[in-house]
Protein backbone atom coordinates (compact mmCIF):
# COMPACT_ATOMS: atom_id res chain seq x y z
CA UNK A 1 0.00 0.00 0.00
CA UNK A 2 2.40 2.47 0.76
CA UNK A 3 4.10 1.79 -2.40
CA UNK A 4 1.16 2.56 -4.48
CA UNK A 5 0.60 5.88 -2.06
CA UNK A 6 4.60 7.21 -3.00
CA UNK A 7 4.09 6.06 -6.86
CA UNK A 8 0.48 7.95 -6.96
CA UNK A 9 2.13 11.28 -5.16
CA UNK A 10 5.45 10.78 -8.19
CA UNK A 11 2.67 10.79 -10.95
CA UNK A 12 0.49 13.54 -9.22
CA UNK A 13 4.04 15.74 -8.79
CA UNK A 14 5.44 14.93 -12.52
CA UNK A 15 1.80 15.51 -14.32
CA UNK A 16 1.44 18.73 -12.18
CA UNK A 17 5.09 19.84 -13.47
CA UNK A 18 4.74 18.72 -16.49
CA UNK A 19 1.62 21.59 -16.37
CA UNK A 20 3.08 24.11 -15.18
CA UNK A 21 5.66 24.56 -18.21
CA UNK A 22 6.33 28.42 -19.13
CA UNK A 23 4.70 28.43 -22.94
CA UNK A 24 6.10 30.00 -25.75
CA UNK A 25 4.35 33.33 -26.68
CA UNK A 26 2.45 32.68 -29.91
CA UNK A 27 0.61 34.21 -32.18
CA UNK A 28 -1.33 32.80 -34.59
CA UNK A 29 -2.68 28.67 -35.37
CA UNK A 30 -0.65 26.44 -33.71
CA UNK A 31 -0.93 24.05 -36.98
CA UNK A 32 0.20 26.33 -39.36
CA UNK A 33 2.52 25.14 -42.16
CA UNK A 34 4.80 28.26 -41.83
CA UNK A 35 6.46 29.22 -38.38
CA UNK A 36 8.57 32.21 -37.52
CA UNK A 37 10.57 32.38 -34.96
CA UNK A 38 10.45 36.08 -33.51
CA UNK A 39 14.15 36.76 -31.30
CA UNK A 40 13.58 40.03 -29.81
CA UNK A 41 14.66 42.26 -26.65
CA UNK A 42 12.34 44.31 -25.30
CA UNK A 43 14.46 47.22 -25.13
CA UNK A 44 15.25 47.35 -28.53
CA UNK A 45 13.90 50.03 -30.38
CA UNK A 46 14.21 48.19 -33.89
CA UNK A 47 11.97 45.57 -32.11
CA UNK A 48 9.26 47.82 -31.29
CA UNK A 49 9.49 48.89 -35.02
CA UNK A 50 8.52 45.53 -36.15
CA UNK A 51 5.99 45.23 -33.74
CA UNK A 52 4.34 48.88 -35.22
CA UNK A 53 5.10 48.44 -38.62
CA UNK A 54 5.62 44.82 -39.97
CA UNK A 55 3.69 42.61 -37.49
CA UNK A 56 0.79 44.42 -38.13
CA UNK A 57 0.51 43.55 -41.49
CA UNK A 58 1.91 40.21 -41.25
CA UNK A 59 -1.13 39.21 -38.51
CA UNK A 60 -3.50 40.63 -41.41
CA UNK A 61 -2.48 38.38 -44.86
CA UNK A 62 -0.84 35.62 -42.96
CA UNK A 63 -1.79 34.97 -39.67
CA UNK A 64 -5.22 35.80 -39.16
CA UNK A 65 -5.95 33.52 -42.18
CA UNK A 66 -4.05 30.81 -40.26
CA UNK A 67 -1.06 30.17 -42.82
CA UNK A 68 1.69 31.18 -40.47
CA UNK A 69 2.18 31.32 -36.84
CA UNK A 70 4.79 33.68 -34.83
CA UNK A 71 6.71 32.82 -32.02
CA UNK A 72 8.15 35.62 -29.71
CA UNK A 73 11.25 33.94 -28.26
CA UNK A 74 13.56 36.27 -25.95
CA UNK A 75 16.98 37.56 -26.72
CA UNK A 76 17.21 40.45 -24.11
CA UNK A 77 20.18 42.80 -24.49
CA UNK A 78 20.10 44.27 -21.07
CA UNK A 79 18.77 43.71 -17.25
CA UNK A 80 15.75 45.75 -18.11
CA UNK A 81 14.55 43.77 -20.94
CA UNK A 82 15.34 40.73 -19.39
CA UNK A 83 12.63 41.87 -16.51
CA UNK A 84 10.44 42.93 -19.20
CA UNK A 85 10.75 39.52 -20.80
CA UNK A 86 9.88 37.98 -17.06
CA UNK A 87 6.89 39.97 -17.14
CA UNK A 88 5.54 39.42 -20.15
CA UNK A 89 5.91 35.19 -19.28
CA UNK A 90 4.14 35.77 -15.61
CA UNK A 91 1.02 35.96 -17.25
CA UNK A 92 0.58 33.30 -19.36
CA UNK A 93 -3.09 34.12 -20.36
CA UNK A 94 -2.06 37.82 -21.06
CA UNK A 95 1.47 37.21 -22.64
CA UNK A 96 0.64 37.97 -26.09
CA UNK A 97 -1.29 41.40 -24.64
CA UNK A 98 1.52 42.66 -22.10
CA UNK A 99 4.43 41.51 -25.01
CA UNK A 100 2.56 44.12 -27.76
CA UNK A 101 1.81 46.38 -24.72
CA UNK A 102 5.38 46.70 -24.15
CA UNK A 103 6.68 47.13 -27.94
CA UNK A 104 4.13 49.70 -28.51
CA UNK A 105 4.45 51.81 -25.72
CA UNK A 106 8.73 51.28 -25.31
CA UNK A 107 9.40 54.86 -23.84
CA UNK A 108 7.06 55.08 -22.07
CA UNK A 109 8.43 52.46 -19.60
CA UNK A 110 12.14 52.43 -20.10
CA UNK A 111 12.83 55.42 -18.30
CA UNK A 112 15.81 55.61 -15.01
CA UNK A 113 19.21 56.14 -14.50
CA UNK A 114 19.23 52.67 -12.98
CA UNK A 115 17.70 48.99 -12.61
CA UNK A 116 15.62 50.10 -9.93
CA UNK A 117 14.41 53.20 -11.72
CA UNK A 118 13.51 51.07 -14.73
CA UNK A 119 11.92 48.76 -12.64
CA UNK A 120 10.19 51.26 -11.37
CA UNK A 121 8.26 52.63 -14.24
CA UNK A 122 7.70 49.26 -15.39
CA UNK A 123 5.48 48.75 -12.49
CA UNK A 124 3.90 51.45 -12.70
CA UNK A 125 3.48 51.42 -16.47
CA UNK A 126 1.95 48.15 -16.45
CA UNK A 127 -0.69 48.87 -13.72
CA UNK A 128 -1.65 52.26 -15.58
CA UNK A 129 -2.71 50.14 -18.25
CA UNK A 130 -4.58 48.11 -16.27
CA UNK A 131 -2.81 44.81 -16.06
CA UNK A 132 -3.05 43.15 -12.69
CA UNK A 133 -0.08 41.42 -12.03
CA UNK A 134 2.29 40.49 -8.18
CA UNK A 135 5.67 42.10 -10.60
CA UNK A 136 8.13 41.02 -7.63
CA UNK A 137 6.92 38.14 -8.26
CA UNK A 138 7.15 37.42 -11.37
CA UNK A 139 11.01 39.45 -11.92
CA UNK A 140 11.98 37.05 -8.93
CA UNK A 141 10.86 33.67 -10.67
CA UNK A 142 14.17 31.70 -11.40
CA UNK A 143 11.99 29.56 -13.39
CA UNK A 144 10.61 32.05 -15.80
CA UNK A 145 13.91 33.62 -15.94
CA UNK A 146 15.99 30.32 -16.86
CA UNK A 147 13.10 30.49 -19.74
CA UNK A 148 14.02 33.49 -20.74
CA UNK A 149 18.15 33.12 -20.85
CA UNK A 150 17.93 29.48 -22.18
CA UNK A 151 15.97 31.12 -25.37
CA UNK A 152 18.95 33.41 -25.84
CA UNK A 153 21.58 30.62 -25.13
CA UNK A 154 19.61 28.67 -28.24
CA UNK A 155 19.17 31.43 -30.64
CA UNK A 156 22.59 31.96 -30.45
CA UNK A 157 23.97 28.30 -30.45
CA UNK A 158 21.22 27.58 -33.12
CA UNK A 159 20.84 30.22 -35.44
CA UNK A 160 24.06 32.34 -34.36
CA UNK A 161 22.03 34.96 -33.65
CA UNK A 162 24.19 38.51 -32.26
CA UNK A 163 21.27 41.20 -33.41
CA UNK A 164 17.57 41.66 -32.40
CA UNK A 165 15.22 41.59 -34.21
CA UNK A 166 16.60 38.02 -35.92
CA UNK A 167 13.82 36.59 -37.64
CA UNK A 168 13.22 32.67 -38.48
CA UNK A 169 10.95 31.23 -40.96
CA UNK A 170 10.78 27.83 -40.98
CA UNK A 171 14.08 27.23 -39.13
CA UNK A 172 15.92 29.42 -41.44
CA UNK A 173 17.34 32.55 -40.81
CA UNK A 174 15.91 35.46 -42.37
CA UNK A 175 18.63 36.74 -44.13
CA UNK A 176 17.73 40.11 -45.96
CA UNK A 177 16.88 43.57 -45.00
CA UNK A 178 13.46 43.15 -42.62
CA UNK A 179 10.77 45.03 -44.09
CA UNK A 180 7.06 43.39 -45.00
CA UNK A 181 7.74 43.43 -48.55
CA UNK A 182 11.00 41.46 -48.05
CA UNK A 183 9.37 39.16 -45.45
CA UNK A 184 6.28 38.66 -47.76
CA UNK A 185 8.31 37.77 -50.84
CA UNK A 186 9.79 35.02 -48.60
CA UNK A 187 6.46 33.53 -47.04
CA UNK A 188 4.88 33.67 -50.36
CA UNK A 189 7.27 31.21 -51.77
CA UNK A 190 6.37 28.97 -48.94
CA UNK A 191 2.74 29.29 -49.36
Amino acid sequence: MKKIFILLIYFLASFTNANSEIKRIVSGDLNARITIIAYESLTCSHCADFHKKIYPELKKDYIDKGLVKIEFRHFPLDLAALNAAKIAQCQENQSLEILETLYSNQQAWIKGGTIEEVNTSLEKFLKDEGFSLNFNKCVDNKKIEDFVINDRIEGTKNFEINATPTIIINNKKFEKSLNYKNLKKSLEKLI
